[in-house]
């Protein structure tokens, strides 16, 4: 199991790392090392062969699953679709799901957890342009 370091925080920020997802086994929530207040954010991998060991649902948080690496199955319910590197997965609330990793190499991949319906303001309607002195 990897774990959680971390790396920097301030009062409006927090730095954390699961280390190097090449060599990321098992599962990793990272919301109270982050200290997040609007979701929870896994990392997760499954060797080839492998699933989740059980199905599950949510009553008020909708699950965004991000594909990093690696090529599977995912079902919601009774639909089974193919997913690989690069694939988005929204799971609404009230149904099962589960993925299966089906490709030589284990599947990594990032899962975004929400409550449904609860996105208000995003990309630019939530943000604006300020000015400050560029530190890079």
């Amino acid at each position: 199991m990897n774990e959680v370091k971390v790396l920097n925080s301030g009062e409006k920020f927090s730095h954390v790392s699961v280390g190097n997802l090449h060599g990321f086994e098992g599962k990793q929530f990272v919301k109270d090392s982050t200290g997040a207040t609007s979701c929870e954010i896994s990392f997760g991998t499954l060797p080839t062969g492998a699933a989740v060991p059980f199905f599950h649902s949510h009553k008020a948080n909708e699950e965004n699953y991000i594909i990093l690496s690696g090529e599977g199955k995912f079902q919601v319910n009774d639909e089974v679709f193919d997913i690989a590197e690069g694939s988005v997965i929204r799971v609404a609330t009230n149904c099962d799901r589960n993925l299966k990793c089906t490709s030589a190499l284990p599947m990594t991949y990032i899962c975004i957890q929400a409550k449904e319906g609860s996105l208000g303001g995003y990309t630019m309607t939530d943000a604006e342009v300020t000015e400050r002195e560029n530190l890079l």
